[in-house]
């Protein structure tokens, strides 16, 4: 090689860099907030397959505790994007004004994705304590919040029954606190999330019992949120994002088969998956009964509207506050009409 080339090929590397970089900088960068579970999985997806990138943007996870913690800053203009349980919490930050939005889907329990089943301890199963739902009577049952998804949903199973809430007793603890809870005896019960729950039933500890989409089918657990100020800023970043979140979405439901991880595009979410959480072993993922999740990211709005109603039926919410004011299709509506709708035979 000429050596004069030396100089032209150095300098072409530099502009190669600097465009490279400039690039990079031109990307629009959104602030989203995670509670690093499975059900983060098609932001993950998103993001490791560059549809985000594709998009003209780059994503910043905060990982939450749990979605309530994510309310203060999705008010505040911290974060732009979130995703959790439309919670007592949720409407109430609405009725002080703070403006937020639900505009997807992001884990719910259609027939055979029941990811939040009903567990109880096997000792009592085995001893005939319980047989049935209504065996639940004065027992001490787990769940993550007051106010939360998981209350309407066991407001469902004693219903069903003619049970209400005073006859049992609820206990709050995080999900991966109900495993050692149940293994201590310290509760009799539990509504857990996925992979909590499989964890319990592994060890010995638990039995599942039923399904949540069995309790409650086509319960909306989990929503994706924009902040007001995100979509009154920026609202072509926010419908990007979309588009980008529903293409994950398809790559999504293209792995799962028969209520579990186990479809075509399996191996590729289960190695997303054991990237992006704190679950190293892919074992785990193909055991789990993972969550549904709209692949043209449409909400179940009568589940919304029935867990609201619940919440102020216990008191949690209060003041005149509905569905529709925090219900935002519109972003959605526009990804579809550039993507169009799911077509599962098309899913990679």
């Amino acid at each position: 090689m000429s050596k004069k080339l030396f100089p032209a090929l150095a300098a072409l590397a530099l502009a190669a860099t600097a465009l490279g970089a400039q690039a990079a900088d031109e990307l629009t960068v959104l602030r989203v907030g995670i509670t690093s579970a499975s059900s983060d999985v098609v932001f993950f997806i998103a993001d490791k397959k560059g549809y985000f990138k594709h998009e003209g943007l780059a994503v910043k996870f905060t990982p939450f505790d749990s979605a309530a913690k994510m309310v203060a800053p999705l008010g505040a203009g911290q974060l732009d994007i979130g995703g959790g349980s439309a919670s007592a919490g949720l409407y109430n930050a609405v009725l002080r004004g703070i403006d937020i939005k639900i505009v997807a889907d992001k884990g719910s329990t259609p027939p055979g994705y029941g990811f939040q089943p009903l567990l109880v301890r096997k000792d009592l199963v085995e001893s005939g304590r319980y047989k049935s739902l209504k065996d639940l009577k004065g027992m001490k049952i787990a769940g993550s919040a007051p106010g939360s998804a998981s209350t309407s949903t066991l407001n469902e199973a004693l219903k069903s029954v003619k049970l209400d809430p005073d006859d049992v007793k609820r206990v709050f603890m995080a999900f991966p606190q109900h495993v050692m809870a149940l293994q201590n005896k310290a509760v009799d019960a539990a509504l857990t999330t996925e992979p909590s729950a499989t964890r319990a039933v592994q060890s010995g500890a638990a039995v599942r019992v039923m399904g949540d989409d069995v309790i409650y089918p086509n319960h909306q657990l989990a929503v994706v949120f924009y902040a007001g100020a995100f979509i009154k800023s920026d609202p072509e970043s926010a419908k990007r994002f979309m588009r980008a979140y529903l293409r994950a979405a398809r790559d999504y439901n293209a792995g799962l088969k028969d209520g579990k991880i186990a479809g075509p595009n399996a191996p590729e979410v289960i190695s997303i998956l054991t990237e992006y959480t704190s679950i190293k072993d892919p074992a785990v993922y193909r055991a789990i009964t993972p969550q549904g999740i709209s692949p043209d990211g449409k909400v179940h709005e009568a589940s919304l509207k029935n867990d609201l109603q619940y919440f102020k039926d216990e008191g949690l919410v209060k003041g005149k506050v509905s569905v529709e004011q925090v219900l935002d299709h519109s972003f959605v509506d526009a990804a579809l009409k550039d993507l169009g709708p799911y077509q599962p035979a098309a899913a990679k």
